[in-house]
C-alpha cells in the first residue's frame, strides 16, 4: 500500500460530493436567482452554499489540509495536501435549468494529484480515481475508448463564459468539426473529462481552464488509460491553461490538427451566411 493510499480520501470525498450534489439539486428545483460576477460570468447562491458545505467538511475531517475553491475558499498553510474544489461546475447550465453540472473535488500531495471525485447529481453518476488504482464510475472500472481513427471520433470542447472575443476556439471548433464525427459543447469541463475517461467521448480540449476545473477530471482520464497534455505536446500542468485530453490513440492526430490551425495551414473557410441567404431566394 502506498503512503497516500494509507490516508482514506476517496470515501469521504464521495460523501462530500454527494451531500453537495443533493444541496445543488434542492436549489436547482427552486430555479435560484442568478447573480453576475462580471459582464457575463455568473454565480448563484447554490455555488456559495455548496462550497461552504464542502469547506466545512474538509476542515472537520482534514483540518491540516490546504484548500483552493472556485468561489474564493483559500487555506494556505504549506500543508503537503491541497484540495481543489469546484462546488458547481456548469453554473451557466444550472442557472438556466439545463441539467448538466457537477461537483468536482481533487486532492494533491506534494504537488502530485492523488485522488479525484466528480459527481453528477442529475444522473447520480459518481466518477472517481486514485493514483495508481484506476478510474471508476459508480464503483465499476472505466476505460477510455478504443477509437483510433480521428474521423470516427466524437470529441468535446468548451467556450469561456467571459472574454469570448479573446478566445480563438471558434476556429478550432470549425476545423475539428470537419475532421471528426462531431464536436459537442455541453458546458461542464469536468463532466467532459469524465466522458473521455468512460469512453463516451474520444477527446476533449479547452482554453483557459482553472485548476479546480481540471484537477479531478485529468486524474480520472489518466487513470482510465487516457492521455492529457497541453496544446504543444507538453506535460499537463495544473496552471497551464491548455487542456487536451484523449483516449491516447488519437492524441497525435489531434495535436497535428492543432499545430496546423495555429500555423494557419489548411484552414477551411467558414461558409458565408450572405451566400446562403441569397441561395434561399432562388
Amino acid at each position: 500500500m502506498t503512503s497516500h493510499q494509507s490516508l482514506d480520501l476517496i470515501s469521504p470525498m464521495q460523501a462530500m460530493a454527494r451531500e453537495a450534489g443533493s444541496l445543488l439539486m434542492d436549489y436547482f428545483r427552486q430555479h435560484v436567482k442568478i447573480e453576475y460576477k462580471g459582464d457575463v460570468d455568473l454565480v448563484t447562491v447554490a455555488d456559495r452554499k455548496s462550497e461552504a458545505l464542502i469547506l466545512e467538511r474538509i476542515r472537520h475531517q482534514f483540518p491540516a489540509h490546504d484548500v483552493m475553491g472556485e468561489e474564493g475558499a483559500r487555506i494556505e498553510t504549506g500543508s503537503e495536501y491541497k484540495w481543489y474544489v469546484d462546488p458547481l461546475d456548469g453554473t451557466t447550465n444550472f442557472a438556466h435549468g439545463y441539467p448538466v453540472f457537477c461537483v468536482s473535488l481533487a486532492v494533491e500531495r506534494r504537488g502530485r494529484r492523488i485522488a479525484g471525485v466528480i459527481y453528477d447529481p442529475t444522473r447520480d453518476e459518481m466518477f472517481s480515481a486514485e493514483l495508481g488504482s484506476g478510474a471508476r464510475l459508480n464503483g465499476e472500472a472505466i476505460h477510455v475508448s478504443a477509437t483510433a481513427n480521428l474521423g470516427e471520433c466524437l470529441v468535446a470542447t468548451g467556450f469561456p463564459s467571459h472574454k469570448r472575443h479573446k478566445s480563438p476556439n471558434i476556429y478550432f471548433y470549425h476545423q475539428i468539426t470537419l475532421r471528426t464525427h462531431g464536436v459537442r459543447r455541453a458546458g461542464s469541463a469536468a463532466l467532459d473529462l469524465c466522458n473521455v475517461a468512460s469512453g463516451r467521448f474520444d477527446g476533449f480540449w479547452e482554453f483557459n481552464l482553472n485548476p479546480w476545473d481540471t484537477a479531478a477530471g485529468v486524474l480520472i482520464v489518466e487513470e482510465a488509460g487516457g492521455k492529457v497534455t497541453d496544446f504543444s505536446r507538453g506535460a499537463f500542468q495544473i496552471a497551464s491553461r491548455e487542456t487536451l485530453a484523449s483516449n491516447g490513440l488519437v492524441h497525435d492526430a489531434l495535436l497535428h490538427e492543432f499545430q496546423e490551425i495555429f500555423a494557419g495551414r489548411g484552414l477551411e473557410e467558414l461558409p458565408s451566411p450572405v451566400t446562403y441567404a441569397n441561395d434561399r431566394k432562388v
